[in-house]
């Protein structure tokens, strides 16, 4: 993971940068998934603590070969207008790294005491008094809203950037380009 794209949203006045960021990170989602590799990881430079927005900024990181391959399968079509791109960039030399990574919250007990129903065989009035409604987890993290491919749902996907290190650790990013354990650089 040697090089980087800085893809930035620019401000227009019939959409929110939220809006146009939302839009962009389904498409990189999508172009990913058709990218087929486990290689490329996303951060957010411009994300600010206790904020729930992501800022304008997405950065890929990658090696050199593979941003190269995600950019020429056209992920991008209908957003070129909102966003600018850089050219595929080296890493600056001296850099911290960072989890960027998923965090899903417990927030629908409906769906939790569905589960519970199904697992345990019990009845719905057990599983509300087991689950109660103000078992719902609200997360205070930014977020991206999208749209599942198989249900066509709307989700909000919460992202956390955990503390800066000064090790990168290799591992492999999901579809949405966030690790679990991997590191992206961080400058």
């Amino acid at each position: 993971m040697d090089h980087y794209i800085d893809i930035t949203v620019l401000p227009d006045p019939e959409f929110p940068v939220t809006t146009l960021m939302n839009a962009l990170f389904a498409k990189l989602h999508r172009g990913l998934v058709d990218h087929g590799g486990r290689d490329i990881g996303v951060s957010f430079p411009e994300v600010v603590q206790g904020k729930r927005t992501l800022g304008p900024r997405l950065r890929l990181h990658g090696d050199s070969s593979s941003l190269d391959r995600l950019m020429a399968i056209g992920w991008m079509q209908g957003m070129r207008d909102h966003v600018t791109v850089t050219p595929v960039q080296p890493i600056p030399a001296e850099v911290q790294h960072r989890v960027v990574r998923r965090v899903q919250a417990k927030s629908s007990p409906e769906r939790l005491r569905r589960r519970l129903i199904a697992r345990k065989s019990i009845d719905a009035e057990t599983a509300r008094t087991a689950i109660p409604d103000s078992a719902a987890e609200m997360l205070e993290l930014p977020y991206v809203e999208i749209a599942s491919r198989s249900t066509g749902q709307r989700f909000k996907l919460f992202i956390e950037h955990l503390k800066p290190v000064s090790t990168a650790t290799a591992g492999p990013f999901g579809t949405y380009g966030l690790g679990t354990n991997a590191t992206v650089p961080w400058f």
